[in-house]
């Protein structure tokens, strides 16, 4: 009797579990159920109190990258919590589409840059610039005038499905961008329920100083993200210049830029980190190279087991960037990434 009741208890819960999923994929195939099952009820990636989020850069070699299907990597992936970029979040909300081919116009871009253009790609890469930059004024005018609601939708979305958006990465906040656009990112980081929004910080003191300010209205935090060019001082002169201004290293780059002093950097500034980006690269010297997981130089442990005994509030989120092996896929190599941390943080 205690096993048949045991029995019918895990075919309820599973039962359960799956009509959950198809509530939230809508009739999207289940492909990793077993690892939805694993969290049946809701995602649950904050481990013994260290939360380990995931940006949607992870899964860019997946065939559908929208907002429901990137909701449906991170599920699969057991994760809740995600830095979300600004295609599937601005997709979702009707932003205009780009009317040439995108692959295109950066191959062109890229062969300009090393001398290669003839003179017929030559008159093609013109042709799309000037589409480009058509498009590119079409989407500063929708962002400007863009109504809220399509991001609260996303947000509860989300939420509703246990993934919580910590940090919003938009292409919003360049120098090129507008000032009403750079309001529309803010606006829409509030609305999308995050702490923060991240770029790659601009090397322009003036530009940083603009942000820092332009955030205090919105009493979101701008985190400027680097890469080989993080230094143990790259980030002092914005946090000088505004209480807004914060930090989102990446701790992969800044092994392969040179630096051995990575726990120190992370205990001098966790006040002022709001996420961390995880990877793991060889140092300088061993070549640089990103590597699955517990394989390269940067000190992956260390710093997990930094943020769980000094009880850090920032997120540390997986970045990934090693090559993905043959047979495998980024939902799986996100899971691995996040079982490393699990085995960890136990």
């Amino acid at each position: 009797m205690t096993n048949r009741k045991n029995q019918t208890r895990r075919q309820f819960l599973a039962t359960s579990a799956m009509a959950t999923t198809s509530l939230v994929l809508g009739t999207q195939q289940l492909a990793a159920a077993p690892a939805i099952l694993k969290y049946y009820n809701k995602p649950n990636s904050k481990i013994n109190g260290v939360q380990i989020g995931v940006i949607t850069y992870s899964y860019r070699s997946m065939p559908d990258q929208d907002a429901e299907a990137t909701l449906k990597h991170v599920l699969e992936s057991g994760i809740s919590a995600i830095e979300l970029m600004g295609g599937p979040v601005e997709g979702f909300a009707g932003v205009p589409k780009s009317s040439f081919d995108r692959r295109a116009f950066n191959r062109l871009r890229r062969k300009q840059r090393s001398g290669e253009l003839s003179d017929t790609e030559k008159a093609e890469l013109k042709e799309f610039q000037t589409l480009s930059e058509e498009h590119r004024a079409k989407v500063a005018k929708w962002r400007a005038s863009v109504s809220m609601d399509r991001f609260r939708k996303l947000r509860k979305m989300y939420k509703d499905a246990g993934v919580k958006i910590y940090c919003f990465k938009p292409s919003t906040f360049g120098k090129n961008n507008t000032d009403a656009e750079i309001d529309y990112g803010f606006r829409a980081a509030k609305t999308l329920g995050a702490s923060h929004i991240t770029l790659e910080h601009p090397s322009d003191d003036a530009h940083t100083l603009k942000l820092g300010q332009m955030a205090k209205k919105h009493k979101v935090r701008v985190a400027y993200h680097g890469h080989t060019q993080q230094t143990p001082t790259f980030w002092d002169t914005a946090l000088s210049q505004s209480k807004f201004n914060a930090m989102n290293p990446d701790v992969g780059h800044y092994v392969a830029a040179g630096y051995d002093d990575t726990l120190d950097l992370l205990s001098k500034y966790h006040k002022n980190i709001y996420s961390l980006h995880l990877k793991d690269r060889q140092n300088k010297t061993n070549g640089k190279a990103n590597l699955p997981w517990g394989n390269g130089d940067t000190p992956l442990v260390e710093i997990l087991q930094l943020m769980q005994r000094q009880k850090y509030k920032f997120p540390g989120t997986v970045e990934l960037e090693y090559k993905i092996p043959d047979g495998s896929d980024a939902v799986k190599e996100v899971q691995n990434c996040l079982e490393f941390c699990r085995k960890i943080l136990a």
